[in-house]
């Protein structure tokens, strides 16, 4: 399977435009955003979990990045509620459970492959900083590869952000406009190296999500 695949494009997946895609896994749906392969694939997706519902233990010997949108994920490590980012770098394993239910964004086998550090940050708790008049911001993680990071958009609030080494935006609430396209909640763009990106939040302001400087490593993937 091949799906937003040309990273040398840009890519906009709206969430009320698609549907819930069954999981070889009961009561686990995903909506996929980009994907390379099948089953075992480089892929971004927003996955749900009903109540009670899991996964099989697992490696992940690409890595494995999430973000919870709502509920409570849960793995050997104990409990992950909204606002959670889990990094399992490759060779991590375990076994992913929603007692309640839970929605996340995920990212499989994106990873340098001898990447280490993990990471389990509550993103509610922490320290955020103000980057930029009416916006504050949050480092998830980073390294020479790539920055994730959230951040915190008034009302009005107009940011630009790097997107010179590709750049992929999801919305957590609220709305933003790029002069393009405006997003909404659970919206995801993927713009392709060399790009710029200048937005004004809306209204009710943004919180998003972003990868940066990563699509420097995905160049020469087929489409």
């Amino acid at each position: 399977m091949k799906l937003n695949a040309d990273f040398n494009q840009r890519a906009l997946v709206r969430f009320d435009e698609n549907d819930w895609v069954d999981s070889p896994m009961p009561g686990v749906r995903r909506r996929m955003l980009d994907r390379i392969g099948e089953e075992v694939a480089r892929a971004t997706s927003i996955v749900r979990f009903d109540p009670g519902s899991a996964f099989s233990p697992h490696t992940h010997d690409g890595g494995e990045e999430y973000l919870v949108l709502d509920g409570t994920f849960q793995d050997e490590d104990g409990d992950f509620p909204t606002g959670y980012y889990v990094r399992n770098p490759p060779t991590s394993s375990h076994k992913p459970a929603a007692l309640d239910g839970a929605t996340i964004l995920v990212k499989l086998h994106q990873f340098d492959p001898d990447d280490r550090t993990q990471v389990q940050l509550d993103s509610r708790a922490a320290a955020w900083s103000q980057t930029a008049p009416g916006v504050d911001t949050l480092l998830l993680h980073g390294d020479d590869r790539e920055s994730v990071a959230m951040e915190h958009w008034a009302p009005g609030a107009v940011r630009s952000l790097d997107a010179s080494g590709g750049l992929e935006v999801f919305v957590i609430g609220g709305s933003l406009s790029d002069g393009t396209d405006t997003l909404s909640r659970w919206d995801w763009l993927r713009l392709p190296v060399g790009s710029e990106f200048h937005a004004k939040a809306g209204p009710e302001g943004a919180q998003i999500w972003t990868k940066s400087g990563h699509l420097r490593n995905v160049i020469g993937i087929a489409a």
